[in-house]
């Protein structure tokens, strides 16, 4: 990879001095003691102006204060005005507005601002996902830096798409940025998770568009397009990938179909996505010396982001990073059920790490943004390590697999030592290598559904967290109900013998495969499993999925270089599933389920070799698993 000399960027012909120069409208009532600007236009390098509300504590006459205060910041595509899904808490369920949210921070001595992103809701120009970030953030900093109401102390926070934003804005290391507080999202590398993965596309970029375009200006401004969307059958839709210009079920909003073909089409690592918004780790020389709060969880699918920003980033003392790592779906931290499972009263956030994520932020402002003398727990790692509960049936249906907080100094874990596991010809998964192959067929016209894992933004047509890895009517693409996932002949299953006692994996999950193909271009994917034994409850057991991963073999020789594959010649790859702490109990199995297709979660490869997301036919391809010293599955585990 490429690494940019990046500086601060050039701001067309407008100065610092300009973007300052908006007069605000008069202020309104917020709240008690709150005034708010609503919608001051806040003008771009381009001439763009960004609807953004500021919030700021009024004087004795019901005006805005006028002195100058620290600012918490936030950029999002889901509206200012709106209420966020998660900001709640166990003793708060109901979530706050955005303007009782405010409310809540200027008491505690804020100036506190949203705004709508390029081409959303209040905002004008074009909707380009991930891609204006950047410099849009940067220019807003610069705006909130040179205003008199802030004492030149920036600290940003936000979930998703709101992390995003965070760190596009952050490579440009614009001014007064002082902390961040980025949650389950923050692009490392949005080729390699996010956006794509192991080189497949992650559908939930598909189902996200045509939900945005649902909301977006121009199905607001004209009801025709809104009908036209909303008639679109999306499962029917999801039958016909790839899809193409003008062949979609978001064809009627160009910008959104626009932006979702580039990243489906857009098949090599090069200067499509070597970008401040989409790629941090290109900039990682340049960002901030500032504290940074890296959050996510196991079933989310920013795990890899969030990790790969820790490790990019660490190793600088005025740079102490807050790395948290709980068992939730995305940005769901004050839940303990995900999927079928339950994770016990200790999985939440709320107890554990702090009274609830607000008070965490706020202490962390406090410290940061005002030199408070109140600390969080910060600049530590702490890792729900899941497992360890009766493995039951709770009242409530689910599976008990509990689990417990841990403390650590650094990512991977110090403690931690590795542990390799073979594939062997009887399907065994043990410590020495094997010899042999084991081959199936696989049919793009039949892929292997997905059931669960790390997946968000894919309603209604998939969802995440931990399930059993057995087909059910509720997951699309599931033709034999009840029948195990392993039961497929696509699929090949390797597992240990019953383990002796406890093992605790935390850590990297890495698998190494030497491979064939009769394609020209094939995947091939890995799925680690905790497998309980029978028991009265569960008459086969539970398959517990863990972490899954894919890789396209066009790009065995690096991303930047795909190649075709010209014969059934061995070659060597690497399946790089998310990060995951796991115990498997004694009397548990671990398993490995290698197979070449994950659908939804990841769009359909066709065999054929055809540019990335143009294919319009499709082959079934032969592909092999050479077992030896080339076909390992390495994890950390503790003692």
């Amino acid at each position: 990879m490429t690494t940019p000399d990046q500086t601060a960027p050039a701001m067309g012909d407008r100065t610092p001095e300009d973007l300052s120069a908006v007069v605000l409208p008069l202020a309104e009532p917020a709240g008690p003691g709150v005034v708010v600007h609503r919608d001051v236009m806040i003008p771009m390098r381009d001439g763009i102006h960004l609807a953004t509300d500021i919030f700021r504590p009024a004087d004795m006459g019901g005006g805005p204060n006028p002195a100058p205060l620290p600012v918490i910041f936030e950029r999002t595509p889901y509206d200012k005005a709106g209420t966020p899904r998660t900001e709640f808490s166990l003793a708060r369920p109901q979530p706050y507005t955005r303007t009782e949210l405010a409310c809540r921070l200027v008491d505690e001595g804020y100036v506190v601002i949203w705004q709508d992103c390029r081409g959303r809701y209040g905002s004008e120009g074009s909707f380009t996902k991930y891609l204006n970030e950047a410099e849009d953030g940067f220019d807003s900093m610069v705006w909130i830096e040179a205003q008199s109401f802030c004492n030149g102390r920036i600290g940003t926070m936000g979930l998703s798409y709101d992390a995003h934003t965070q760190m596009a804005l952050a490579c440009l290391n614009p001014p007064g940025l002082a902390c961040m507080a980025v949650d389950s999202g923050g692009f490392s590398n949005a080729f390699t998770c996010g956006i794509r993965q192991g080189g497949a596309l992650e559908m939930k970029q598909a189902t996200w568009a045509y939900n945005r375009a649902l909301e977006a200006p121009l199905a607001a401004a004209d009801p025709a397009i809104l009908r036209a969307i909303q008639a679109e059958n999306l499962s029917d839709w999801m039958s016909r990938t790839p899809w193409t210009r003008g062949r979609s079920p978001v064809r009627w909003d160009p910008d959104y179909e626009g932006y979702l073909l580039d990243q489906w089409q857009n098949g090599t690592f090069g200067p499509f996505w070597q970008k401040t918004g989409i790629w941090a780790a290109g900039f990682y020389h340049s960002f901030p010396r500032i504290p940074i709060i890296l959050m996510s969880s196991w079933y989310d699918v920013y795990v890899r982001s969030t990790l790969e920003n820790f490790a990019g980033l660490k190793g600088d003392a005025q740079r102490p990073l807050t790395l948290i790592m709980g068992p939730w779906t995305h940005g769901n931290r004050s839940r303990q059920v995900f999927g079928d499972v339950d994770f016990g009263l200790r999985a939440t956030f709320d107890g554990q790490i702090d009274d609830d994520w607000l008070s965490f932020r706020l202490k962390y402002f406090d410290k940061w943004l005002k030199d408070g003398t109140q600390s969080p727990r910060d600049a530590r790692v702490h890792l729900f390590v899941m497992g360890g509960g009766s493995g039951a049936r709770t009242p409530e249906g689910r599976l008990d697999h509990g689990g417990t907080w841990i403390e650590t100094t650094d990512w991977p874990v110090p403690e931690a030592r590795p542990l390799q596991l073979y594939p062997c010809a009887d399907m065994s998964l043990g410590d020495r290598a094997d010899t042999g192959a084991l081959t199936y067929h696989y049919d793009p016209a039949d892929p292997v559904p997905t059931i669960g894992g790390a997946l968000t933004s894919g309603e209604p047509i998939f969802t995440g967290g931990p399930f059993d890895q057995t087909e059910d009517s509720a997951f699309y693409g599931c033709r034999s109900p009840g029948l195990p996932l392993i039961a497929r002949r696509d699929v090949l299953s390797f597992q240990t013998a019953p383990l002796e006692q406890d093992l605790v994996v935390a850590g990297p999950v890495t698998l190494r495969l030497t491979v064939s193909t009769d394609a020209p271009d094939t995947d091939f994917t890995a799925k680690l499993v905790d497998v309980y034994p029978p028991s009265p409850d569960y008459p086969r057991g539970y398959a517990m999925i863990l972490t899954d991963g894919i890789f396209r073999v066009r790009y065995r020789k690096g991303y930047d270089a795909p190649e075709p594959v010209t014969d059934e010649t061995p070659f060597d790859i690497t399946i790089t599933p998310f990060a995951t702490a796991n115990r498997f109990a004694r009397g548990h199995r671990l398993r490995l389920d290698i197979s070449s297709s994950n659908f939804p979660k990841f769009d359909i490869n066709p065999n054929t070799g055809d540019p990335e997301g143009t294919a319009r036919g499709h082959r079934v391809a032969r592909n092999t698993v050479h077992l030896g010293a080339g076909s390992v599955l390495e994890l950390q585990v503790l003692d």
